[in-house]
């Protein structure tokens, strides 16, 4: 099963830190073929989802970005600005938190006593 984009799209900032802090640095495939092997295809993050984030990132100061030229080809890797790490750590406790309180929410575990 393939998750949809509309799930996904609330988590893709979160997701992004997160492999960049695991990661140090990576450019824009390398993050999609990386959620999908991770995922077992279940997240398929397109270009058209992954760049509008990676620029929005970047425009909050939360990543920085470095181009390398290998060949002719022109790569652009993107890593965590200071802001960045604290940040990545944020959204990651705050998207967990969410998530436990789905499963209350949806019945899906016991409620807190």
């Amino acid at each position: 099963m393939i998750f949809s984009s509309e799930l996904v799209k609330g988590t893709l900032k979160t997701i992004v830190l997160k492999l960049l802090a695991d990661n140090k640095k990576m450019y824009g495939y390398e993050i999609t073929q990386r959620v999908k092997d991770l995922t077992l295809d279940r997240i398929q993050i397109s270009e058209g989802a992954l760049y509008p984030t990676l620029h929005a990132l970047e425009e909050e100061g939360l990543l920085t970005t470095e181009t390398e030229y290998i060949g002719k080809r022109v790569r652009k890797y993107y890593s965590l600005s200071k802001a960045g790490k604290t940040r990545s750590d944020e959204r990651i406790s705050e998207l967990s938190e969410f998530m436990e309180t789905m499963k209350i929410l949806l019945d899906l575990q016991p409620k807190i006593a």
